[in-house]
């Protein structure tokens, strides 16, 4: 009697062992489908995210070819067009602009980039960036 007890017991608990296996086998499977369901929201998200960032992103500066050089574009101030728009250096300059608040020479704007002023030749650059920068729009406030 104790033989069949104890086979009884082991029946049960096999019984028991294997519906314990269905029901984790079924929770596996769940997990395993909402982890797919997950990796396809997340790869749906980055595309979303590239799509917004790449509509968001500010246009790098248009280059082109003057006698063999590329030479960096200054767009026209107006709507939608912000200073990130312009050129580093370009920016640096606007801002060296307003901060001085009143008109400027372009002498103490090469001072403040450290170009040296006394020589002439090296502010007509800047003088001619200057003026693109006024005649497009951005220094008339």
């Amino acid at each position: 009697m104790v033989e069949s007890e104890i086979a009884e017991r082991i029946a049960a608990r096999r019984a028991e062992l294997d519906e314990l296996e269905d029901q984790l086998a079924k929770q596996l499977a769940e997990v395993r489908a909402e982890r797919d369901e997950l990796a396809v929201a997340e790869r749906v998200w980055q595309r979303m995210a590239e799509q917004l960032a790449a509509e968001t992103a500010v246009a790098e500066p248009v280059t082109t070819q003057v006698a063999g050089r590329a030479v960096l574009l200054v767009p026209h101030c107006g709507p939608g067009v912000g200073e990130e728009a312009l050129p580093a250096e370009y920016q640096k300059m606007l801002a060296i602009v307003r901060r001085a608040g009143a008109p400027v020479a372009v002498k103490q704007v090469g001072e403040v980039l450290g170009l040296e002023v006394a020589v002439r030749g090296k502010l007509e650059p800047l003088r001619g960036k200057l003026s693109k920068l006024a005649g497009r729009g951005w220094l008339s406030d």
